[in-house]
């Protein structure tokens, strides 16, 4: 070894190197306020090792770029924990950039003839948060799409070059695959090259100068090798220890916690995201801003934000003066404590905001889904990942009822998303719809003419509301056992996923059911079920429920088979085109409970390899 040693040496010069790094001088000896260049430092180097990893799983594209991430952090081997270094390093590196900027000015180490380093530094600072905002859009799902439309719209606000700077970093005039290809360019490219002729010079200004201490001294002077090094690596093991941290803490407080970065559901530009938030570094900027209402807003985007910075870059011209340094430390203390108190006013605004926090509710729902159903035996469809919710029962059909059907139905009380609605309901609870519990509580004489039934339309007091009421309500033991029976008959013709068991089993009493309902119930007088009536009066009980009865219902209740003339304001939704074809498919699946439930899939998903 001492040979090879010895070989580099003689070609490179290592010996002199590492005597110049290890034996520096460092002015006051060795202390805990020196070590923030040194887990700077670490952190980039963190940074650049993961960043190429990650390059390698990465698929840069609108169609493939959330597919990709989400095979990083569900089924590369360790992908959850190098996409977890990765994203939480950037953050840990932006709160590092601000105690080293700190130091740097309390210990007055931005004055000649350190001015250059400490512009540098800036730079370095306004890079590091150019790569967070860069990154933000690469998982390319709903949070990063959002937050980074609501980024680049603030640069187009800015005077003269404004616009066309937005569409130079977009790629055109609206947001898309070329908008995710150029922040990658710049992410994976630009801004790191940018960062390391930085960190370069940065470096080489530092040697030049060496350390700056601040006075008086407490301790004599001392080499940076052992005690410096020593604390380096300790506040570097430190860093590493909240990274880790921070990827597992869901995990130490729920069992079901997520481990890593979130993902949200893949972008989707047509759907409205009300939860869109910068990352927590930038949310001063975005609190700052709801004091500029309409075209004051340029006042808090660019030029009180540029005025800021130009004062801080003229630190070092300021601090030759005699009160100059304390303004500086003034001026530096606001900041900070202004951006400490615009941040903390916008997390406890979200906290108190009932919308928002719905709204977050709802994106980590989709979020979750949405990695389901990309994990299911089906996987990612041809037309990319944002294919996955829009054709999913589940997360469309709770959004088609509220914006449709919750004028005047309910679902178990609420709008279908779960939002309470404050108007009294003039149509039937859905919840349940098809099950033989609904049935057995629209046959209740005491519940069909309340508002989870017939209580808000005109058939309060139709034929079918008396026939239950008068006669229902008189029947006899044996009567109510045939009505059981009956239901299980018409709730059968449905065949819900949910009932699926029980209509197997119960197959005999369903097949007596049948004949009951044709003959000791007479249900035909009125209804139509297996056979054609012309003088049927009464919904066709034929396929009741069933996803075919429910798909010819949405599209037209006013048919014959249906409700006829005496249809009360149902909309024909399918005829008046106000629903399409595969949006009515989607609210009736959702009606009937029948979507993909990763449960049911894990067999199968074992068995079928999901298509990549």
């Amino acid at each position: 070894m001492k040979g090879v040693f010895d070989w580099l040496d003689n070609r490179a010069g290592v010996r002199k190197l590492a005597k110049e790094a290890l034996y520096e001088n460092v002015p006051g000896g060795a202390r805990w306020r020196y070590v923030w260049g040194s887990t700077l430092t670490f952190a980039i180097g963190v940074q650049f090792i993961t960043g190429i990893f990650l390059w390698m799983g990465y698929s840069p594209s609108a169609q493939t770029a959330w597919e990709s991430v989400n095979y990083i952090q569900s089924e590369m081997s360790g992908g959850w924990l190098l996409r977890g270094i990765h994203h939480y390093t950037a953050q840990v590196m932006t709160v590092l950039l601000v105690l080293h900027l700190m130091q740097v000015v309390i210990d007055g180490a931005y004055k000649a003839p350190r001015e250059v380093n400490f512009w540098f530094g800036l730079l370095l600072l306004q890079l590091v948060l150019a790569l967070s905002l860069t990154g933000y859009l690469l998982p390319w799902d709903q949070k990063g799409f959002w937050a980074t439309k609501v980024a680049t719209n603030i640069m187009a606000i800015a005077p003269v070059a404004g616009p066309a700077l937005q569409r130079i970093v977009i790629g055109g005039s609206d947001y898309g695959h070329h908008t995710l290809t150029r922040f990658f360019a710049l992410h994976a490219g630009v801004l790191p090259g940018a960062l390391i002729a930085l960190i370069v010079g940065h470096v080489y200004l530092f040697r030049l100068h060496g350390l700056k201490a601040r006075e008086p001294k407490r301790k004599p002077d001392a080499t940076f090798w052992p005690d410096q090094v020593l604390m380096d690596a300790v506040a570097c093991l430190a860093v590493m220890a909240a990274v880790l941290f921070l990827i597992v803490r869901h995990r130490i407080f729920s069992p079901t916690g997520q481990l890593g970065a979130e993902l949200g559901a893949p972008a989707d530009p047509s759907e409205p995201y009300s939860a869109a938030r910068p990352d927590w570094y930038f949310l001063f900027l975005f609190q700052f801003l709801k004091y500029f209402p309409g075209h004051t807003e340029i006042w808090g985007a660019i030029f009180i934000p540029s005025l800021l910075l130009a004062v801080v870059f003229l630190m070092p011209i300021l601090g030759r003066w005699k009160l100059g340094h304390r303004f500086n430390l003034g001026l530096l203390g606001a900041v900070l404590a202004g951006a400490g108190l615009l941040t903390f006013l916008a997390l406890a605004e979200d906290r108190h905001n009932s919308d928002y926090q719905f709204a977050a509710k709802n994106a980590e729902r989709e979020a979750e889904r949405a990695k389901a159903l990309a994990n299911s035996p089906a996987g990612v469809p041809a037309g990319g990942a944002v294919a996955l919710l829009r054709a999913d029962p589940f997360t469309q059909g709770p959004k088609l009822f509220a914006e449709h059907c919750a004028s005047c139905h309910r679902f178990d009380g609420h709008d279908g998303t779960g939002r309470p609605v404050k108007d009294p309901p003039v149509a039937s609870d859905l919840k349940g719809f098809g099950s033989r519990a609904w049935l057995t509580g629209l046959l209740d004489p005491e519940r069909i003419s309340t508002t989870n039934y017939f209580g808000g339309t005109k058939f309060k007091d139709s034929k079918m509301s008396k026939f239950v009421k008068k006669d229902v309500a008189g029947y006899t033991p044996e009567q109510k056992e045939q009505l059981k029976k009956v239901i299980a008959a018409v709730s059968g013709e449905a065949k819900l996923k949910a009932q699926q068991a029980d209509d197997l089993r119960d197959q005999p009493l369903i097949t007596e059911g049948c004949d009951l309902l044709k003959n000791a119930m007479k249900c035909t007088d009125c209804h139509q079920f297996h056979a054609r009536d012309e003088e049927a009066t009464a919904p066709d009980l034929t396929g009741w429920g069933s996803r075919d009865w429910l798909v010819k219902f949405l599209n037209n209740p006013a048919h014959p088979d249906f409700y006829g003339a005496r249809n009360d304001r149902m909309p024909a939704f399918g005829e008046k085109q106000i629903l399409d074809a595969m949006q009515i498919g989607l609210l009736a699946d959702w009606l009937r409970g029948d979507w993909y439930e990763a449960e049911e899939a894990a067999n199968t998903k074992s068995q079928t390899p999901s298509p990549r």
